[in-house]
């Protein structure tokens, strides 16, 4: 009975070091700071879009804001200017994605190119190669 209570205490053991190895990996602490951050830009972006650009749009429309458009459907009310404003705040979000995206694809790719130039061997200069063809007369 001691053996089975052991193995499944191994188990339990097993699955909770795996699953503080996997808190602790880097990526899921990067991804959590992610999270974050992303929260708190998409504030910033709900900001931009309904008190800077709705107000300047709803100019031209003739209202307040996007958020004021609605077409009322028999006793139904749509709200379609919430539908503009999250098709805005999406395009603003999706736009600063792409950018970051790309230039961490940049990055890397630069990066990259740092590691192949390290890893590849250097041509031998011209003293060298002199150098070579007198080594292997001496050795003839």
């Amino acid at each position: 009975m001691n053996d089975n209570l052991k193995d499944t205490t191994k188990k339990v053991g097993g699955f909770f070091g795996e699953f503080r190895e996997f808190i602790q990996n880097g990526n899921v602490m990067d991804m959590a700071v992610g999270v974050i951050v992303g929260g708190a830009f998409k504030a910033i972006v709900d900001s931009l879009v309904a008190d800077i650009l709705m107000p300047v749009i709803g100019i031209f429309v003739g209202a307040d804001s996007f958020a004021s458009l609605s077409v009322t459907v028999g006793g139904a009310v749509i709200p379609y200017g919430n539908f503009i404003s999250a098709i805005v705040n999406f395009l603003i979000l999706a736009f600063v994605l792409f950018l970051v995206v790309k230039a961490l694809n940049k990055m890397k790719a630069l990066t990259k190119k740092k590691e192949e130039e390290a890893a590849a061997p250097a041509e031998p200069s011209n003293e060298e190669k002199l150098l070579t063809e007198i080594r292997d007369l001496l050795k003839k």
